[in-house]
Parts: structure tokens; sequence; C-alpha cells
């Protein structure tokens, strides 16, 4: 059976951003014949869902892996808990819906200069995507870096806590030299 990976970006993020464009580069330098989505995400919860949810149905039948940064993370662990496969979520977001509520009003995305307007209702969007608790079925390596400025590491710590778990001291929001792990990365996503 074959294997899919659907890279998630972040919330104020892009399918262009430096994790994805590593992704991309080292999937086509040692596994070039690997199916790999890097989709670029609307700033909205539930659009955002629908467009991971079009890529799901479009690889029907294939074995569904993720790669999510932060709110990717969070939108990744909805997926694998609602249709099984594995993932790697680095910094993931855990509760968005409570940090979400600091960033209602206009944004522009740094990386596509798209408006938009952030409203209570996105803040609703995103608690219907939460997981509380994971089927133990499941698959998921979490890389946390401690310093990470956006989001508190322990609260995904404390929600994976019975998965695989890297935990670096120091670092960054962005999980400083994340290409390093890419090789280890893709032995565990591909395998069963």
């Amino acid at each position: 059976m074959q294997y899919v990976i659907i890279y998630l970006h972040g919330f104020l993020s892009s399918s262009q951003s430096l994790k994805a464009a590593q992704t991309l580069e080292f999937v086509r330098a040692n596994y070039p014949d690997l199916t790999i989505e890097v989709p670029q995400l609307p700033n909205y919860p539930q659009n955002a869902a629908t467009i991971i949810e079009q890529l799901v149905a479009k690889h029907k039948g294939k074995k569904l892996r993720f790669i999510g940064s932060s709110l990717g993370g969070y939108l990744s662990t909805f997926m694998v808990e609602k249709h099984s496969g594995k993932a790697v979520l680095i910094n993931p977001a855990v509760r968005p819906f409570e940090l979400l509520v600091d960033f209602l009003g206009e944004h522009v995305n740094p990386y596509t200069q798209e408006a938009f307007l952030l409203e209570n209702n996105h803040v609703d969007e995103l608690r219907q995507l939460d997981t509380p608790s994971l089927k133990a079925h499941s698959d998921y390596w979490v890389l946390l870096q401690t310093a990470d400025e956006t989001l508190d590491y322990r609260q995904a710590e404390n929600k994976y806590q019975n998965y695989k778990l890297t935990i670096e001291q120091g670092g960054d929001h962005s999980f400083q030299d994340f290409q390093r792990f890419l090789p280890d990365i893709f032995r565990f996503l591909l395998q069963d």
C-alpha cells in the first residue's frame, strides 16, 4: 500500500515556510517516488480542515502520514484521530482556541500578504477540531523545544505523554535545526 505525506503548516505561516521547504527538498532527494502534499491552508480553521479533508479523500486507500507544525500539529492530530495514520508534530498547538482569543481582529499573513479578520466564530471552529483524548492505536512522535516563545511545550508534553516525545532544551517556536530530524522522521512515518 502506498503512503501519502501531508505537511501542515501553522497559523500565520505558509506552504513556503522553511520547514515545509526543507521537508520537500528531503523527499525529492531521498524518496522521489513518495507522494507528498504541502497545501497552503486558509487562515480560517474550518476552511483549513475542509482543504485537508479534500486531500484525505483524494488519497483514499493510501496510508496517511502527517507532519504538522504548531496549529498544523493540532490539525494533524484531529485528522489522525478521525482517519487513522501516523503523525510527527513539531511544537504542536494543544488548545489553540484559548490562544486565538488574544488574536481576534485583523491580520495579514506575512507569507501570502492575505488580509483576514478573526472573529469569535473562528475560535468555536477551532474548538470543534479538538481531540481531548487520543486513541491508543494512533502513532505520534512529538518534537518540542522548551524555549518556544508562542506555546507552552508542557501542554504537548502532557497530552502526548504516552507517545514518542523528543524534548530539547532551548530552541524556539520554529523548532531550530528541524532538518536534522528529517531522516528519522521519515523512518518513523514510513514503517507500519
